[in-house]
């Protein structure tokens, strides 16, 4: 432009304006109300309605939970208070129940004197996950995490140091056998012999070993029989455990049914259907009166060992689809270029597919776990108490016959944040591991 035409132009600016505050209908909360709650007669219209609700049922339930009565010994104290205090017809839920049975609702029957036991069981395994959950953890602390199962289970059953330890060496037998025999025989091989052998060992040989070692020397701690676990000690154990195992077990048979081999591929297949198509409730029943009968003579299997195989089988099935689905997701020639690098088919699955496959998976194997975290309730049906069976236990004695919403809503927002904990790190791993932007 001339200077002829610049000076004729009365509107050329020849400095940047200072920055200035956005308009207030454009600002922060307003911006996000204008545009989510009020940006057309309908949304508007459900947007009150909703706060409609919102305030109706708030109304309803603030004034009976935060007029709740701590301090009675039974449901007729609760209702004397709360007679002698508020006016007729008002309602105040009665908290006094959780304060009375709270331990009940956590650890079932389990000595009191012994609570120690499983709370330090549960600190072990928070600080035995976290290598495997968070990059900063030093690496060399997942040998705490592949000790810590046989520490808490010594600490939560009890007994003799030498049964675990018995178990333990089942693996080191697995880990063994694999080395010897990857070579000569081939990995396949190798594989079936390590999965096989510390079952063959633990069915026939790990009780008399440990028995025999403990007539050598007696180390021990006070046992506590399965019948006294209970409340969410009992959830905790059965969900924790059939997450940790079926995750690994839902990978291989997600392999196996994606494999060329017509017997591994017929096996993988049936077993998940037929595992899919049944539900949890009757492997459960089939957990508590039919094992035993496929057992060798003379074998005691416990319950809750029998609970927890059936719940591990149920949710590696649903797990091995979720993986599956992450296998067909990747293109094929993710496959093709770790053929081209010469990897086999372990190191192809181990360093190049399975990493990719499972962080597309992890959302879909999540949902799996906080499905199985909820279906521990289930174990009611069977005799064991979990925290609904707790409750029912808790509303049928003579102090607290009738109390109902208090024990559920304990037993819910517990559920809930345990629930809520997971959906929260499963987005955090999304975040962590998306490389869309690279």
């Amino acid at each position: 432009m001339s200077d002829t035409h610049a000076q004729t132009v009365s509107y050329v600016r020849e400095t940047m304006l200072p920055q200035a505050e956005p308009p207030v209908g454009n600002r922060d909360a307003l911006l996000w109300m204008r545009e989510n709650l009020f940006s057309g007669w309908l949304n508007i219209l459900l947007t009150l309605v909703s706060l409609y609700v919102i305030w109706w049922a708030l109304a309803h339930t603030m004034p009976w939970v935060f007029r709740g009565i701590w301090n009675a010994g039974s449901l007729s104290e609760c209702r004397e208070i709360r007679d002698a205090t508020l006016p007729e017809g008002i309602s105040a839920a009665c908290w006094a129940v959780l304060g009375d049975r709270w331990q009940q609702l956590m650890f079932g029957f389990y000595p009191r004197e012994l609570y120690w036991r499983p709370v330090l069981a549960l600190v072990i395994f928070l600080a035995a996950i976290a290598p495997v959950l968070f990059a900063h953890v030093p690496r060399r602390a997942l040998w705490f995490t592949a000790l810590s199962p046989f520490v808490m289970f010594w600490l939560l059953w009890g007994g003799s140091v030498w049964f675990p330890v018995s178990i333990a060496f089942g693996f080191v037998l697995g880990w063994a056998a694999w080395r010897a025999l990857s070579g000569p025989a081939g990995t396949l091989v190798a594989s079936i012999v390590a999965a096989l052998l510390p079952i063959v060992y633990w069915l026939y040989t790990a009780g008399p070993l440990a028995r025999e070692l403990e007539q050598v020397l007696a180390l021990g701690i006070e046992y506590v029989p399965s019948q006294d676990f209970g409340g969410f000690m009992l959830s905790f154990i059965i969900g924790i455990a059939g997450i940790i195992l079926s995750l690994p077990l839902g990978i291989l048979l997600a392999l196996g049914r994606q494999s060329d081999l017509f017997i591994i591929n017929k096996i993988s297949v049936g077993f998940i259907e037929i595992i899919r198509g049944v539900p949890l409730i009757v492997w459960l029943f089939t957990a508590s009166l039919l094992l035993n009968y496929f057992l060798p003579p003379g074998t005691n299997f416990d319950l809750m060992l029998r609970v927890i195989i059936m719940v591990t089988l149920f949710a590696a099935a649903y797990i091995a689809e979720v993986v599956r689905g992450g296998l067909a997701a990747l293109p094929k020639g993710q496959y093709e270029g770790a053929d081209s690098l010469g990897l086999s088919y372990w190191q192809s699955m181990r360093l190049i597919i399975l990493p990719q496959a499972l962080k597309i998976s992890i959302p879909g194997i999540v949902n799996t776990f906080i499905g199985l975290f909820k279906d521990t309730t289930l174990v009611v049906f069977i005799g064991l108490l979990d925290p609904i069976g707790l409750s029912n236990a808790i509303r049928a004695s003579t102090e607290w016959n009738g109390i109902y919403w208090e024990l559920f809503v304990f037993i819910g927002l517990l559920f809930f944040i345990c629930c809520f904990s997971m959906s929260r790190y499963s987005l955090y791993l999304e975040k962590k591991l998306q490389r869309g932007h690279n």
